[in-house]
């Protein structure tokens, strides 16, 4: 039933149910951070910029076996949605502080923190254009970012270039109508009867966020929704490798 219904399915913007929206990866977006990157899935528009500083946070000071440690803060402009979103000037919401915490995890896990030194490394991503799938859109700009950040000190030989232990990447996927779909826009996503985020870093899980938002779902629904994140995924990181290697 599932698959009658993926070859007669239509979606709003055209794309077949497994078909990723159109990626694009703009390097060197802003001059002055050492690694940036305009991170765009269709109509979301991530502005992803990577800080190195020579320093650590004072609980990781002094440690028996000392290592670096990477952060990342994720906000979203006050117009990047259809009505103004109040600036976080006080406190980050709720919502803000886990999409953090889940970019940070995600790309620690790119990183042999163990070869980074005294060093902190913070991965910065405001959304400019939010048009659902924003957290996915951050780690896949968030992972280039980072390595054109950390291209001159392997070049100079400053870190090791086993520093970097893993390529990371993202993709929301959900289920609408009864059918999975691939990179759910917000149109859909706000539709969705299921919502899922998947991280994997080279053909390896790294994180999973799956909600039923209207019912409980199938182990077997479950796993059809993996399959299709991987298979994203591994486009992205095609994508990915592309621009890494020719920027």
């Amino acid at each position: 039933m599932l698959v009658e219904k993926q070859r007669v399915m239509k979606r709003e913007d055209g794309r077949s149910p497994n078909e990723l929206r159109p990626i694009t990866f703009i390097p060197h977006f802003t001059k002055m951070a050492e690694g940036s990157v305009l991170a765009k899935f269709g109509e979301t528009h991530v502005l992803c910029n990577v800080t190195i500083e020579e320093s650590l946070p004072p609980w990781l000071r002094n440690q028996p076996e000392p290592h670096g440690w990477l952060t990342a803060e994720y906000a979203m402009l006050p117009r990047s949605t259809s009505q103004r979103t109040r600036r976080e000037q006080r406190w980050p919401k709720g919502r803000t502080q886990e999409i953090s915490r889940l970019i940070g995890r995600s790309l620690r896990m790119a990183l042999d923190l163990s070869l980074l030194g005294e060093r902190t490394i913070t991965v910065d991503c405001d959304v400019l254009q939010a048009d659902g799938g924003t957290r996915t859109t951050a780690i896949c700009g968030g992972w280039v970012a980072l390595q054109l950040a950390l291209r001159p000190l392997i070049a100079a030989g400053v870190l090791d270039t086993a520093v970097n232990k893993q390529q990371i990447a993202a993709i929301s996927v959900g289920i609408v109508d009864g059918v999975p779909l691939l990179d759910l826009p917000y149109v859909e996503d706000v539709a969705a009867e299921v919502d899922m985020n998947v991280v994997m870093a080279s053909g390896l899980l790294v994180e999973v966020q799956g909600t039923g938002e209207k019912a409980p779902f199938s182990r077997a629904e479950f796993d059809e929704l993996l399959t299709l994140a991987e298979q994203g995924i591994q486009q992205i990181m095609a994508v990915q490798e592309q621009i890494v290697s020719s920027s």
